[in-house]
């Protein structure tokens, strides 16, 4: 049989092997020089446009992100429930109540209309998911925000580099959060970097990932131990240099797939929208699991099914609510893999399979 071609597979060079061993060298491991140049390097390098916070972890980013926004026990924070449980997990974290909304058929990310019908006199902010690297409806949901006075926050785990009518996700909101988690589109091992609109946002995560202090001992607030290590800070500069051609790479293969693949649905673009296909997810309408089973089975091939269990679903939620389209797509959707690893050769064995499957009716 030939030989396996995994969903997802994180890209370690010489290079991040040699940073790493830099500063171990040094003897500064802990959130030092290396965490400030990275926050500042990766500002830049998505243009941004405002200050970046290194945690470890994307979850703590959220967490935190949530608590420096002033989200706070009573609160709800509207939520689709088409998206790892991370999104949902943080908002209870902050003593918050997630609501669940759906998502657009298009783009799976949170629906507008619905996100509206969702608002009640608790509701103090929306947090769209950019899911699979595909931006949210931005504009339509800060009009909706602003409408009833609420706060835009925005995960953006999967969207490295994706932007909306050319602005950049992570730029929208009171704050953006990028996983850096090994399978998103560059990685620093572990670790999540949090972008945030206000000094005063900033100033709260600073003092919430350590511990509530600035300076050491003056504790200012009760705090947690989110920190990023200068380890993981020297991995993730040195993917900040590689990043755009991988996404490049990935765009390059979801171009093929659209190209060739038939009897699944592929993943639309929306107008203006630059999507960076940290998923590459389509739509099978008969038998999803069998055709995810026979790929592996018969061609060797592994895929990914995101998200088979709505999060209104799990168990720690368990929301009593209607969501046709979140419930299709966790039905439906099939994610192959896209990443930069793929080579040519294994991309025509991914359309040879899927189609052949396809047309036998798998």
């Amino acid at each position: 049989m030939d030989e396996f071609i995994p969903p997802a597979k994180p890209l370690i060079g010489d290079e991040e092997r040699e940073a790493v061993d830099r500063v171990m060298r040094s003897g500064m491991i802990a959130q030092g020089p290396e965490v400030l140049a990275f926050e500042t390097e990766f500002a830049r390098h998505f243009g941004l446009g405002r200050a970046c916070v290194a945690v470890n972890s994307g979850t703590s980013g959220l967490h935190l992100g949530l608590l420096s926004a002033g989200i706070k026990p009573g609160d709800e924070v509207i939520v689709p429930s088409f998206t790892f449980a991370a999104t949902a997990n943080s908002v209870a974290l902050a003593g918050a109540t997630p609501i669940f909304a759906d998502i657009d058929r298009e783009s799976f990310c949170l629906d507008p209309a619905s996100v509206e019908a969702s608002i009640t006199d608790r509701t103090t902010a929306i947090m769209p998911v950019h899911l699979y690297g595909h931006p949210a409806d931005m504009p339509a949901l800060q009009t909706i925000a602003d409408r009833h006075g609420l706060q835009v926050l925005e995960d953006a785990a999967q969207a490295h580099g994706a932007s909306l009518g050319g602005t950049p996700v992570g730029a929208f909101g009171s704050f953006g959060m990028f996983s850096l988690y090994p399978t998103k589109n560059m990685t620093s091992g572990e670790g999540g970097m949090v972008s945030v609109a206000s000094g005063e946002i900033e100033r709260l995560m600073r003092l919430y990932r350590n511990q509530g202090m600035q300076r050491q001992y003056e504790n200012e607030v009760v705090g947690f131990n989110s920190r990023m290590t200068d380890i993981h800070a020297a991995i993730g500069r040195v993917q900040l240099t590689k990043v755009n051609a991988w996404t490049a790479k990935r765009q390059n293969n979801a171009a093929f797939f659209n190209a060739h693949l038939e009897g699944v649905t592929p993943p639309p673009v929306a107008e203006e929208a630059v999507h960076v296909y940290h998923q590459y997810t389509v739509r099978v309408t008969d038998d999803r699991d069998g055709l995810a089973a026979a790929l592996k089975n018969e061609y060797n091939i592994g895929t990914g099914m995101f998200y088979p269990i709505p999060n209104h679903r799990l168990a720690p939620f368990q929301a009593e609510v209607d969501l046709p389209r979140t419930e299709l797509a966790a039905l439906e959707c099939l994610s192959l893999p896209v990443h930069p690893s793929v080579t040519r050769d294994q991309m025509e064995r991914i359309v040879t399979a899927v189609n052949n499957l396809a047309k036998a009716g798998a």
